[in-house]
């Protein structure tokens, strides 16, 4: 007796272990694109024709926002299965997607209203001499709606089943991903060529810095430079008299004048680099006009206040010249800490100031000027703000007072300029700790008369 229900079993068996098979290899050649497309584009130009051939669909379209719901790159991607009415269907989308775009930089908005969009979309495919239904998944990532995914039929039995629903959701799931990580390796590559840019300005930077101290007559000079940061604000520089006319191999008449000078860019990072190497150039070029410390000051604040204004960054700078054969220095200060000065004669110690203010504030400010006559033994420490802003777990800074003291110290107990730097960079990081990550740049200048 022939069974007819047993007679259909295997057939429809045999159909649907196809449609599984067809959409298993339909998924695995959208994971394959997944893993290997290394362009976003590549994966997107495909997967309209993936959606429609998983959901049994005529026609697909991916709409793509960018980051923070900018419009598309792309307006659409969209694919047809097969030739009836895909004119009119991709007219209809084109003029969805469009009117949507406009409306969305009318209002300033940053999201597409998608609500609004399906009503247009909605409303255009009504046009159409012949019925056509379209279906949709968004594609969500963590700040909100980032697409949408649309399958078109113009089937009239067709059904929109749950299978469908779920396996168009595992694809926009999955392109998800896509975006996700497309997103991270332009991240990547931004953060590579800016860790380029920046090695390559720590370059410049470390270059245009003294790379040793110079062999100043009858003076013991040494200098210590810590950058918080790849690149630093803090400025520091020795710059011999008529150093314009100096080839690289003569040598330096042992009566000349050196300009010994320290100062710190307001700031951090690259922006405070960049500031500080234009303070270099401009203050060499001032200096070769042989003007006194106070007249370079005032030039140098009226140069840079055209640059610097409307900027909130703001220099720093003690410029001091030193005579050899005198061992006069004589010296103006643009804000800047105070140098130390240390008396072998005396236990009481001078701070080298006069009044002006910061370069780049005022470009009608004036500048104090003042000598001092140095003698054998005296020491003088240039520094920034780094040393005693530095801090210990609790927040405490190191402060002035502590800094006054530790040099004191190291006066009193040593007779070289190394021996001194070092005793105070000693106290400062045992007072913040080994732990601590240093917050600022630190740099200083230790001069001691021989």
């Amino acid at each position: 007796m022939i069974n007819p229900v047993l007679d259909l079993q295997e057939p429809v068996i045999n159909l649907a272990n196809q449609k599984q098979e067809r959409i298993h290899v339909i998924l695995e050649s959208l994971g394959f694109a997944l893993r290997n497309f290394k362009n976003l584009n590549q994966y997107l130009e495909i997967l309209p024709s993936m959606i429609t051939r998983i959901t049994d669909t005529d026609a697909g379209l991916v709409v793509l926002l960018r980051k923070n719901g900018q419009p598309p790159a792309q307006e659409f991607y969209c694919r047809h299965e097969n030739k009836t009415n895909c004119e009119q269907v991709t007219h209809s989308i084109e003029q969805s997607l469009r009117q949507a775009l406009s409306t969305l930089a009318d209002r300033s908005s940053s999201t597409i209203c998608w609500p609004e969009f399906e009503t247009e979309l909605q409303q255009n495919l009504l046009s159409i001499e012949k019925s056509v239904s379209f279906f949709a998944v968004k594609i969500v990532m963590d700040d909100g709606d980032r697409g949408c995914l649309y399958v078109f039929s113009d089937k009239p039995d067709y059904v929109w089943s749950s299978d469908r629903q779920k396996l168009l959701q595992i694809v926009a799931d999955q392109t998800a991903v896509a975006v996700i990580n497309d997103e991270l390796t332009v991240e990547l590559r931004r953060r590579d060529l800016l860790h380029q840019e920046v090695e390559i300005g720590a370059e410049i930077q470390e270059r245009l810095l003294p790379r040793q101290c110079p062999d100043i007559p009858g003076m013991e000079v040494t200098s210590c430079y810590k950058n918080a940061h790849r690149v630093s604000g803090d400025y520091y520089d020795f710059i011999p008299a008529n150093y314009d006319q100096l080839s690289s191999r003569q040598k330096l008449d042992r009566d000349n004048k050196w300009s010994i000078t320290i100062g710190d860019v307001m700031g951090k990072g690259v922006p405070a680099g960049l500031i500080m190497t234009m303070t270099r150039g401009m203050l060499r070029a001032e200096v070769l006009n042989g003007n006194s410390p106070a007249q370079i000051l005032q030039h140098l604040n009226r140069v840079m206040y055209i640059d610097l204004e409307n900027s909130s960054r703001f220099v720093t700078l003690f410029y001091s010249e030193y005579d050899p054969k005198t061992r006069i220095l004589s010296y103006s200060n643009a804000a800047h800490n105070p140098p130390l000065l240390w008396r072998s004669t005396s236990p009481q110690l001078t701070m080298l100031d006069t009044p002006g203010m910061l370069i780049g504030l005022d470009p009608e400010t004036t500048y104090g000027e003042s000598k001092i006559q140095l003698e054998s033994g005296d020491v003088l420490m240039y520094y920034t703000d780094g040393l005693t802003d530095a801090a210990n777990e609790n927040g405490e800074r190191f402060d002035e007072k502590n800094l006054q003291a530790a040099f004191i110290d190291a006066c009193q107990r040593y007779h070289h300029s190394q021996q001194i730097i070092d005793h105070i960079f000693s106290k400062i990081q045992t007072f913040a700790g080994d732990k601590q990550e240093q917050s600022d740049d630190m740099t200083a200048v230790v001069l001691r008369v021989i």
